[in-house]
């Protein structure tokens, strides 16, 4: 396998062990889990998927930063325990890549759990002579690991150079990063030997993954807005603390825009995933997602998923029609299969290129078809290495039947819904209520805002 590897900008031979052991950051749960989410969870899932199609078991953890700014100031806006918002936004985010079909991780550590681990790391990395206290915080000493900016290529002088000193006061050094903060007024925080505080960004991940996979593992995965300062972090602390290489693959997605323009709730383009599913089916959006390699960046656009569907489409529909004609037969006794299942295989081998590997498959499209129309018994076989290649990838239904009834459902609603929004908008108000009525006994639950109405399942 030849995989890119951010710390040495270049691909790199990997040959996969037994147990592959993979740390991906995770969400900072403190809101509705969106598409920069779904990006990388998706693209993990697939590389989890290869492996175990391969032979290979993989120990995952991605991890949950539930103590963190965001959700403190929405702690003190809300008035709410700020666990209590980073635990409701952690289930949804799990709901979330459930329907995007992302198979769970081995393990979700959260930051609110590793306290006591992050103070034994900070502790360690004092004795060590890597770290200091100063009024209750404690800091990195930067010039204490030489080889620091070899993941990011940056340059300590002039990270220094750049760094406004007044605001740096506490610290020997300005590049100097915090491990441990003292508390605020208000904000959540732990006792610990230098006074009440929380952890610092960096050490949180590295405590976790230290703890779940041991002082060295083959892949730490992030969006490539992570590589610096966060990544780089990672890297000298935990270096420092146990002397070990800490990773030997750094693997980051490509971000994403929003019809070219960064995805911002203040510019009114944030996606989420809810949005993704009321629109498309799990494997609609999986299907676009790996449509593009995962270091490129993607542009999304409504149109853009619109147009990749009808491509899934195709497929899908092939499936359907050979399911109808023929039983899953093996397929590994015919050559043209054989070559088949090699080129994804080489695709998946060349740093996971997913837009190749979907090339694949439409070429196996293409040869199932011709099986179809000429009554061969090969069509059962070109129906299995469908259903495997297809799930790696997560994009083929298994139980056609079912989404079938699940799109049906889509539109019986939406029909609903439209004679709904026609009788308010005649003032009809007994019609539309008596609709909503009947939905929820039906087991649809709608929900109102001033844009748009949305629905679900009730549980």
């Amino acid at each position: 396998m030849q995989i890119y590897n951010t710390l040495s900008r270049k691909k790199e031979t990997y040959i996969p062990q037994d147990q592959i052991k993979v740390y991906v950051c995770g969400v900072t749960p403190y809101d509705e889990a969106h598409l920069g989410h779904a990006r990388p969870s998706i693209v993990w899932d697939v590389i989890k998927r290869y492996f175990n199609y391969q032979g290979y078991t993989v120990k995952m953890v991605q991890n949950f930063t539930d103590v963190d700014d965001k959700i403190i100031a929405r702690s003190l806006r809300e008035k709410r325990p700020a666990l209590e918002i980073s635990d409701y936004y952690s289930k949804r985010y799990l709901e979330a890549m459930d329907k995007l079909g992302v198979v769970r991780c081995d393990y979700y550590p959260r930051v609110s759990q590793y306290i006591i681990k992050i103070i034994e790391m900070v502790k360690g990395l004092i004795e060590k002579g890597h770290a200091y206290e100063s009024s209750g915080d404690v800091y990195f000493k930067v010039n204490s690991f030489p080889t620091y900016g070899k993941l990011s290529g940056r340059n300590v002088e002039e990270l220094r150079a750049g760094t406004r000193l007044a605001v740096e006061e506490n610290k020997q050094d300005p590049v100097d990063f915090a491990l441990w903060k003292s508390a605020k007024p208000g904000e959540i925080s732990w006792s610990s030997p230098w006074g009440e505080g929380r952890p610092g960004w960096h050490i949180e991940c590295s405590a976790m993954a230290l703890d779940l996979l041991g002082e060295s593992f083959d892949f730490h995965g992030g969006g490539l807005d992570l590589i610096f300062p966060h990544h780089e972090n990672e890297i000298a602390q935990s270096e420092a603390y146990t002397g070990k290489q800490f990773v030997s693959f750094w693997i980051h997605n490509g971000l994403i825009t929003i019809d070219n323009e960064k995805m911002s709730k203040s510019l009114g383009n944030f996606v989420t995933v809810e949005d993704l599913l009321r629109e498309n089916t799990k494997e609609e959006i999986r299907f676009y997602i790996l449509s593009t390699h995962y270091r490129t960046p993607l542009n999304f656009t409504w149109e853009g998923l619109k147009e990749s569907a009808k491509g899934l489409k195709r497929l899908n529909n092939s499936v359907r029609s050979w399911q109808e004609e023929a039983k899953p037969l093996d397929w590994q006794n015919f050559s043209e299969l054989n070559e088949l299942e090699k080129r994804f295989k080489d695709a998946m081998d060349d740093d996971f290129n997913t837009a190749q590997a979907l090339g694949v498959l439409f070429d196996l499209n293409r040869l199932g078809n011709q099986y179809l129309q000429q009554n061969d018994k090969r069509l059962g076989a070109a129906l299995k290495l469908m259903h495997e290649l297809g799930g790696i990838l997560g994009i083929i239904k298994e139980k056609e039947e079912k989404a079938i009834q699940t799109d049906l459902l889509d539109k019986v609603v939406e029909i609903l819904l439209e004679l709904r929004l026609a009788a308010k908008k005649e003032k009809n108000w007994a019609l539309a209520d008596k609709i909503r009525e009947q939905l929820l006994e039906a087991g649809i639950i709608l929900e109102d805002s001033t844009s748009a109405t949305r629905w679900k399942v009730k549980d």
